[in-house]
């Protein structure tokens, strides 16, 4: 597909999503899509928070910004970044608090099959050599359900339907997550960090 043929379906995707109402979740509950036009890569979240929910942008709450830390290690400043990266996500509306209180709700799997056709026609339009899976959710979306320690730093190549792609994971950059902060696995973060950078380097 051609750049300009991407751009035209990117836009009519889009706009077929942001009227998506599939999903009873509440007033003002609305789905959250991906600007870039003419994306190198791809990456993947879990859903949306409140704080993206609320301004209709990907990553744009406390995550986002760790998120964007890593990729600018990577070479990618936040706006580069979304700018050249398409992020989706396995859900794509708030799916509201956790009930505990800390974090968002886990997104139930009923959720995620009505969202899933989404995910599945942004990967058939644009095909991305690198796919970016952040979070167990998305990990396992397209990797097998092994420890993170046994997939973040690792690099592998993955098929699905409509392509195949180099998926290199990364951990949830979330508060709630404990694991990117114990220092045997912030070698494997830096080590996936690396392997974007090597994978951009060469789109």
């Amino acid at each position: 597909m051609t750049a300009v043929a991407t751009s035209i379906a990117l836009d009519a995707h889009r706009d077929a999503l942001l009227a998506c109402r599939r999903c009873a979740l509440g007033p003002g509950m609305t789905p959250v899509a991906s600007h870039a036009r003419n994306p190198r890569a791809m990456l993947v979240g879990q859903a949306p928070g409140k704080v993206e929910a609320e301004g209709g942008v990907p990553f744009a709450g406390r995550a986002g910004r760790t998120l964007f830390s890593w990729l600018e290690r990577a070479g990618l400043d936040e706006e580069t970044a979304r700018e050249q990266i398409y992020i989706s996500a396995i859900t794509r509306c708030f799916p509201g608090p956790h009930p505990s209180g800390r974090g968002d709700r886990v997104p139930t799997k009923e959720e995620q099959a009505r969202c899933g056709d989404w995910l599945d026609a942004e990967l058939r339009i644009l095909r991305p050599r690198l796919l970016i899976p952040v979070g167990r959710l998305a990990i396992e979306r397209f990797l097998p359900a092994l420890p993170l320690s046994e997939l973040i730093g690792t690099r592998r190549s993955v098929a699905y339907a409509g392509g195949r792609s180099t998926v290199i994971p990364l951990p949830h950059p979330s508060g709630a997550s404990s694991w990117v902060y114990q220092a045997d696995n912030k070698r494997l973060l830096d080590k996936a960090i690396g392997l974007i950078a090597d994978e951009l380097g060469r789109l």
